[in-house]
């Protein structure tokens, strides 16, 4: 439930949090250095796509990290949420030992909470507002390995909590895509009393944090246990079902659903429209990741197999480049290469993303760019010609303009490429409701502070509102909407 600025300052005022400001002075908390997270060795986990890197934090590490924090009058860190988790309240409760009601205050506004500990920038959100970086230009409270700790340990205790509801309503909502976006909507509407169906087009749930993500960066089994709570909240899931072919929004309509949430995601891959791109062995980082992530392909014996090389290129510079070259050097490259047009300063991708990377000998070849594909008699891509670039003058997004260094051109072998240059929303919603407006893009147009688009009865958020986020801002739309449609839904038939 959202909770006001009163009602957080309120509970810093609480016995037991005066109590834990008073047990440890400042100038003692700021001498603590921050928690290191022990990682798997290299040379192991790059044997195998389902081997954790991160290990976690253990309970003593945890405790003491939760002691650096201030708890601040002003909590800057929560600012830097985008689902505002009540930051010192669960990190207080893991500093005095009460780790499972830490477990119990994230899961007030996140629904997610394992995943976001794994997988959220925190560098760039919460940790970021953290008072030491702010004030004290130190490294941040761990909010990130702490929030893992709190939601891995209560999933280990076997004692997991539901959060508080209000008693159903009986109005029907339905949820597109079981991805962070959608799942984070279904938790948050199913506290406020709806009954909630989510459609999901493939056969698991889970969206990107199952087809895109891969297990050494978050575990199935992980994302599972979330869903699982959703289920025991009331949720309901149906697998292999598209809205907008299996069935319409108007026979949805019929079914008696009120009102809808789109998170259908970015599942539509881009290109780059250069010579040989057709060639056999090249795909996109959503097919790659896709087949070894949610089908197991990286089994010898996988019905869906994919195709492997001793020279394997990822094109890109994001987290899903990343997420796909560590996975061809897990299974067999014996030489994994990034493929990126700007320098490594200015890749998008998580800075922990890239240092794992480089430890598990995946190399980075920046200021390169693709200009064509070369197969073999067979037609598959045998080699890649590329382009050295310099950094011209700074394009719209602030960052320096790659331009072409003439007559740098050189042959790279390569028997596998995997284009990771980006994704375009999933047109099949857009495509088959009529009078949703939808930009030129193929996103959903929504009023940003509402995420209500030009159907009033259909909200959307995530990808197919942004065209490329992380989780947690996905996740931050789901919240926002679930919010709004509660106010929409009211007034048309709880109000009377």
């Amino acid at each position: 439930m959202e909770r006001s600025e009163e009602y957080i300052k309120n509970e810093r005022k609480q016995d037991w949090r005066v109590a834990l400001q008073k047990k440890i002075k400042a100038k003692d908390r700021m001498s603590i250095e921050r928690a290191l997270m022990a990682e798997t060795a290299p040379e192991l986990r790059i044997t195998s796509q389902r081997i954790e890197v991160n290990i976690g934090l253990t309970q003593e590490q945890a405790l003491t990290e939760a002691s650096r924090c201030m708890d601040c009058v002003n909590p800057t860190c929560m600012e830097g949420c985008p689902v505002s988790i009540n930051i010192p309240k669960f990190i207080k409760n893991i500093e005095r030992g009460e780790i499972l009601e830490a477990a119990s205050v994230l899961k007030e506004t996140s629904a997610l909470p394992a995943v976001c500990g794994r997988v959220c920038p925190q560098e760039l959100q919460c940790e970021q507002k953290c008072f030491y970086v702010e004030k004290l230009n130190q490294p941040a409270v761990a909010i990130g390995y702490l929030e893992r700790f709190a939601a891995d340990f209560e999933r280990e205790s076997g004692h997991i909590s539901t959060p508080e509801m209000v008693a159903a309503n009986g109005i029907k909502v339905a949820v597109i895509g079981s991805g962070p976006s959608g799942l984070s909507f279904a938790g948050d509407m199913a506290k406020l009393g709806y009954d909630v169906t989510v459609f999901e087009a493939l056969h698991e749930i889970g969206g990107v944090l199952k087809y895109g993500i891969p297990e050494f960066r978050l575990p199935n089994a992980v994302v599972d246990v979330e869903i699982e709570s959703l289920r025991r909240m009331g949720v309901k899931f149906i697998t292999n079902y598209i809205v907008g072919q299996t069935a319409s929004l108007d026979d949805l309509k019929a079914d008696g659903y009120k009102a809808f949430y789109v998170g259908s995601g970015a599942g539509l891959p881009r290109f780059m429209n250069i010579p040989g791109e057709n060639a056999n062995g090249i795909l996109s980082s959503n097919e790659y990741l896709t087949r070894v992530n949610l089908m197991g392909a990286d089994s010898e014996e996988s019905d869906t197999p994919v195709l492997r090389g001793k020279n394997v290129v990822v094109v890109g510079g994001g987290n899903t480049a990343m997420d796909s070259v560590r996975t061809a050097k897990r299974l067999g490259a014996e030489r994994a290469m990034i493929v990126y047009r700007r320098s490594e300063e200015e890749m998008p991708a998580r800075v922990e993303e890239v240092h794992h990377a480089k430890q598990e000998g995946v190399e980075f070849l920046t200021l390169t760019n693709p200009i064509e594909y070369i197969a073999d008699e067979n037609g598959r891509v045998s080699q890649m010609k590329v382009q050295k670039m310099e950094l011209g003058e700074p394009d719209s997004s602030g960052r320096r303009r790659p331009v072409p260094v003439e007559g740098s051109e050189y042959i790279l072998d390569c028997e596998v490429v995997v284009v990771a240059v980006g994704v375009s929303p999933n047109p099949l919603i857009p495509n088959s409701v009529e009078g949703l407006e939808v930009s030129k893009w193929g996103t959903i147009e929504v009023v940003k502070d509402k995420m209500q688009s030009s159907i009033p009865e259909l909200f959307a958020g995530g990808d197919i509102v942004r065209g490329g986020a992380t989780v947690i801002l996905a996740m931050g739309d789901g919240r926002k909407a679930a919010k709004n449609m509660d106010i929409y839904l009211t007034e048309q038939y709880l109000s009377n």
